[in-house]
């Protein structure tokens, strides 16, 4: 089981018409529940609603690098942003492109 965290507006922004926040936040925790990870999906702005998996920050891709930076455990990032891929380098231990994420969800 790892950690998957999710470059909210990245996987939103991957498919027309975008995934809307509250759908992306359901049909991602149905897909973490069925394969058995825990989720952090990373908002710019505030998030849809609150709760522990749900993080909103002015900039995700900041709060996504600082969020990650002290992980003690393995985790996936789901993103197709080239920048924060980069900013991570190997410390993902997977990486998951947003729309195939969002295909998959």
């Amino acid at each position: 089981m790892a950690l998957v965290v999710v470059d909210a507006e990245n996987v939103r922004r991957s498919r027309w018409p975008n995934i809307s926040r509250e759908g992306l936040v359901d049909r991602a925790r149905e897909w973490a529940a069925r394969e058995g990870h825990d989720l952090l999906i990373v908002f710019d702005g505030e998030p849809p609603e609150e709760a522990p998996d749900l993080v909103g920050s002015r900039d995700a891709d900041d709060a996504i690098v600082e969020l990650t930076a002290s992980l003690d455990r393995p985790w996936w990032l789901v993103s197709s942003d080239r920048g924060l891929r980069a900013r991570l380098g190997d410390r993902p231990a997977r990486i998951i492109g947003g729309g195939s994420f969002s295909q998959a969800i």
